[in-house]
């Protein structure tokens, strides 16, 4: 458990009850914000570095974290930038399907492809 405290800066349960649970589904909400307002993905990164520093003052604050832990910070906030890339590309697929249904087609969970000449919607 040491190597985790030592790496995080806190213990598991809080990893994933703040980070994981709490903030990643704030995550989710920014990547669905930035798909429904038609932003690039290129913003991500900036409110995900935003999400990080306040995901480590929750833990700090709240469950006596340590609060400038580079290592905890980074690998939160790559965690958080995963969950927020996929709800923004789960999000874009929807809208492409939905409001261009004569000219897209979902392929996937995360794709969509352009209809073939004569396909119907």
């Amino acid at each position: 458990m040491g190597g985790f405290q030592s790496l995080f800066g806190t213990s598991p349960a809080v990893f994933i009850g703040i980070t994981l649970v709490f903030m990643g589904g704030c995550a989710a909400m920014t990547g669905q914000a930035l798909a429904r307002t038609w932003r690039p993905a290129g913003q991500i990164p900036l409110y995900c570095l935003l999400l990080g520093c306040a995901d480590r003052f929750l833990t700090y604050a709240l469950f006596q974290g340590r609060l400038l832990l580079w290592s905890g910070y980074g690998i939160d906030t790559l965690l958080l930038m995963g969950i927020a890339l996929l709800a923004f590309k789960a999000t874009r697929a929807r809208q492409m399907e939905t409001q261009y249904p004569w000219l897209c087609k979902r392929t996937g969970w995360l794709t969509w492809a352009p209809r073939i000449e004569g396909e119907e919607p």
